[in-house]
């Protein structure tokens, strides 16, 4: 199926490696044309830039810390040059840490809120100039934000005010034919889950391929075909929701 967003422009943040890298390739491969940024230099920076231009269009992949207003700014600046308008921006950028609530200090606790909230809150507020009639802005959330996770807090804390924060401006902009959405993952299999030593990759993949009515872990690419659904026409009429791509997990 032709989804017609040939040419369109998106903003992905976070788009290097795992979630966000399966997303930016999708897009570029339907034809947009992408911004997207990293935070630390490598060899993933490198091999994402010569994938995007095999794949051809017009991109750009940006060095900006999100927790910082002035590399938001900045990034932004990017799209207005090389985009000139945006149909899509999908906050994807996030950090995590498994810390007992008890021990959370406020330099962590505000490290991902800063990361995983305000930066999308900054994202969002300015890239509204930016926006197209009928632009989709897409937040990547969690399946952990309804049902708690042990150690996770403040994470989970993060993808909770993402849901409000999209429903809010939903109804905030829905006058003007602007849509924000959430889409709350599961447990995807990304490179970080290849970084793991064997045995505890194993353990992790099963207990939670146990969890999930499909009997398996998702996939970057099945991430990025819910986006490629957002990102285009056909879900015109969607707007404040929150849409599932967890595999049917408990």
């Amino acid at each position: 199926m032709d989804l017609q967003i040939q040419g369109r422009k998106a903003l992905v943040t976070g788009g290097t490696r795992g979630v966000g890298r399966g997303i930016v390739l999708a897009l570029a491969r339907a034809g947009m044309d992408v911004v997207t940024c990293y935070r630390t230099e490598g060899e993933r920076v490198e091999s994402l830039r010569r994938e995007l231009k095999e794949t051809g269009g017009t991109h750009r992949v940006v060095c900006a810390d999100l927790t910082r207003p002035e590399d938001v700014e900045r990034l932004l600046g990017e799209c207005r040059t090389h985009l000139g308008e945006l149909h899509l921006v999908v906050n994807n950028a996030g950090a995590i840490t498994h810390t007992p609530y008890g021990e959370l200090g406020l330099d962590d606790w505000r490290r991902v809120i800063d990361t995983n909230l305000t930066a999308a809150h900054l994202v969002i507020q300015g890239a509204l100039p930016l926006l197209a009639p009928g632009a989709s802005v897409i937040s990547i959330g969690s399946k952990s934000s309804e049902v708690g996770i042990p150690l996770r807090a403040h994470y989970t804390a993060t993808k909770a005010a993402l849901r409000g924060l999209s429903r809010s401006l939903a109804k905030e902009f829905g006058a003007k034919g602007l849509r924000f959405n959430v889409l709350a993952l599961g447990v995807i299999e990304t490179e970080a889950l290849d970084e793991m030593p064997e045995q505890q990759r194993e353990t992790l993949v099963r207990r939670y391929s146990d969890k999930t009515a499909l009997g398996r872990l998702g996939t970057p690419e099945e991430v990025a075909g819910a986006v490629l659904w957002l990102a285009s026409d056909l879900s015109r009429y969607v707007t404040g929701a929150t849409i599932h791509v967890d595999g049917g997990i408990s």
